[in-house]
């Protein structure tokens, strides 16, 4: 029993810095005061102390024997306020036919959108590059354990989640959508719009063209990478398509990432988890493995393996005591391979 995941704390700031830095993710930047400032925010809002509009949930997964943070991922309670709104580009069809020619096009445009009351969001997921491919999956771990923390409290979530998926980028880390679109109409290089967008949206609002675009006006290279997924990107969409998150035919206005959702109550893990009370079995046969979390002020979760009897549990005292449970407390169990089950329906 090596990796636990819990909320993040003040003390993991300067690994969190170092693990961030591996990577450019925008809403996990390697910028310590940043990163300063969103570990404030997550404690507030594990305490519950802020409002759904800026509650934001940061989780770490630690190697205990190791005493090292190397991995995270987050949740943006609400994504797409009065204050900030989401916006995105919704992909919508076209039939266009000529009487005269007897010749017809089905074309796609793309429209801009915003939203004021957004869904949940998930990102930010990291896992250390030295720690990839071993054999826990550590990145599954502390993806799942999120819709784990959902599932013990859904009134801090929306009916909705979100994900927006990195696609294709240049070597030089460069959008060709945003080179084809987004510059073009606010004269500004792609990450530095894309760094902006985290706190103001008015830019976009004011600059983002109002009418339908159709993509066969743009650049080749710019429809290529359209809705497309990035290589590193592919096993989080794997991930997500196995739990019951699908492609919403909307497109971020920036790099023209895709974007992917469900309906909370329907994501896998937290429709076929169960809310269990631990207890001690005689003679105890651990032959199924899921996700736990703990249900308490204190959230930890593990990969474990158990046997359920009714709405009672039982787990190895190992990961009882790694985890902070105890007999009698409540639980949440979520499974954790869902390909095999999705083969069998």
């Amino acid at each position: 029993m090596s990796f636990i995941i819990r909320a993040v704390q003040h003390d993991d700031l300067t690994q969190l810095v170092d693990l961030a830095k591996q990577f450019s993710l925008l809403n996990l930047p390697g910028d310590r005061k940043v990163l300063s400032q969103k570990i404030d925010r997550s404690e507030q809002s594990f305490a519950g102390k802020l409002s759904k509009d800026h509650a934001e949930y940061l989780f770490v997964i630690e190697d205990v024997e190791e005493k090292m943070i190397v991995g995270s991922s987050l949740v943006i309670a609400k994504h797409g306020s009065d204050e900030v709104p989401h916006c995105f580009f919704k992909i919508l069809k076209r039939d266009m036919f000529s009487q005269d020619l007897g010749v017809g096009f089905i074309h796609q445009v793309l429209r801009f959108q915003l939203d004021f009351d957004g869904p949940t969001e998930i990102g930010g997921l990291l896992v250390d590059r030295a720690y990839r491919r071993r054999p826990e999956r550590l990145g599954k771990q502390i993806s799942l354990s999120r819709f784990v923390y959902m599932a013990l409290h859904p009134e801090r979530f929306e009916s909705r989640i979100l994900c927006e998926l990195t696609p294709p980028l240049t070597e030089e880390g460069r959008s060709e959508f945003w080179e084809a679109l987004g510059r073009r109409f606010t004269g500004l290089p792609y990450q530095e719009a894309d760094m902006l967008s985290q706190s103001h949206k008015e830019f976009i609002e004011s600059l983002f063209p109002k009418d339908d675009i159709y993509l066969a006006l743009l650049d080749a290279k710019a429809r290529l990478v359209l809705g497309r997924v990035g290589e590193a990107t592919k096993p989080a969409q794997h991930l997500l398509e196995s739990i019951g998150f699908e492609y919403l035919e909307e497109v971020d206005p920036f790099d023209g990432g895709p974007h992917y959702g469900a309906i909370t109550q329907e994501i896998l893990p937290i429709s076929l988890g169960k809310k269990l009370k631990i207890q001690e079995f005689k003679d105890p046969v651990y032959k199924d493995q899921g996700m736990i979390g703990t249900g308490g002020e204190v959230f930890k979760a593990a990969l474990v393996s158990y046997e359920m009897r009714g709405d009672q549990v039982a787990i190895p005292k190992k990961i009882r005591e790694a985890i902070g449970a105890e007999v009698g407390d409540e639980v949440f169990i979520a499974p954790f391979n869902y390909a095999k089950r999705k083969e069998q329906t």
